[in-house]
């Protein structure tokens, strides 16, 4: 009886705590620690969430106005300001990158439902300003992002989408990570987002890592295979999740996209 009563605490315990803590396993905030790093062309931005939550984050301005931007949605693990200082951006585009609920300056606490309709406030108090193109907006999504920006892109009209390291669905990706556990079940931040990429009809460019251990090409091919617009897949050899930004094959091809955007 001591064991069939210490298998039963298993079984019910397990998924108990994995519910209890998935927040802290899907989202991973992050402080700002400083912003030497940023360049004299980024400016604080603060926009409003629909619930009047504050997020904060910064505007790299361009080198003309109206400018396109590229709007930015981070991985669970990133606060945003190292990829605001990035030099390799186009310097005719301007980037926006608020920090998600919870991370950085914002307030709040993050969740999928939150995110996403604070992706469709940014755009919206982007659209509103004069110095911004509103026909040239595109979104860029990185991990955990990927989900926010192909939400985005059903909400709001916008001139691309790069994606880099998507995924499918987050219920698809934890039961990869944890088979032991009843993912579909449990996981309340479910992402699952292929079946809107089959609604969506603007160009995407979709960049993988060949060696990512985090979100695999496989679950990536899936979303790739359902967008309806026209589409790019590219691979960084030798690349994981993490270094998959450090080179010219993932940088190069995001250059050509947004080059592509201002064309069409």
């Amino acid at each position: 009886m001591e064991w069939l009563a210490l298998l039963a605490a298993l079984i019910l315990g397990v998924p108990a705590v994995a519910w209890l803590a998935q927040d802290r396993l899907v989202f991973f905030p992050q402080p700002i620690v400083s912003t030497a790093h940023l360049p004299i062309e980024a400016k604080p931005l603060e926009v409003v969430a629909t619930d009047g939550t504050r997020l904060r984050g910064w505007l790299r301005t361009a080198s003309r106005s109206p400018a396109p931007v590229v709007l930015y949605f981070a991985g669970n693990a990133e606060e945003v300001s190292w990829t605001v200082a990035d030099t390799r951006w186009p310097h005719d585009w301007a980037v926006v990158a608020l920090n998600y609920r919870g991370y950085g300056a914002s307030e709040g606490k993050p969740g999928e439902a939150a995110l996403v309709a604070d992706g469709s406030a940014i755009y919206d108090a982007l659209a509103a300003r004069p110095d911004i193109d509103r026909g040239r907006i595109v979104a860029f999504g990185r991990s955990l992002g990927t989900g926010v920006a192909v939400r985005l892109a059903v909400e709001r009209p916008l001139a691309g989408v790069i994606l880099v390291s998507p995924y499918d669905s987050l219920v698809a990706i934890g039961r990869m990570h944890y088979p032991f556990l009843p993912v579909s079940w449990l996981l309340k931040h479910r992402f699952e987002v292929v079946e809107d990429a089959s609604r969506i009809r603007i160009p995407m460019l979709a960049i993988v890592a060949e060696r990512d251990p985090i979100v695999p090409p496989a679950r990536s091919r899936a979303l790739y295979d359902a967008w309806s617009g026209s589409k790019r897949w590219q691979v960084v050899s030798g690349a994981d999740h993490d270094t998959v930004g450090a080179s010219s094959a993932f940088w190069e091809p995001v250059a050509q996209f947004l080059a592509d955007a201002e064309t069409r």
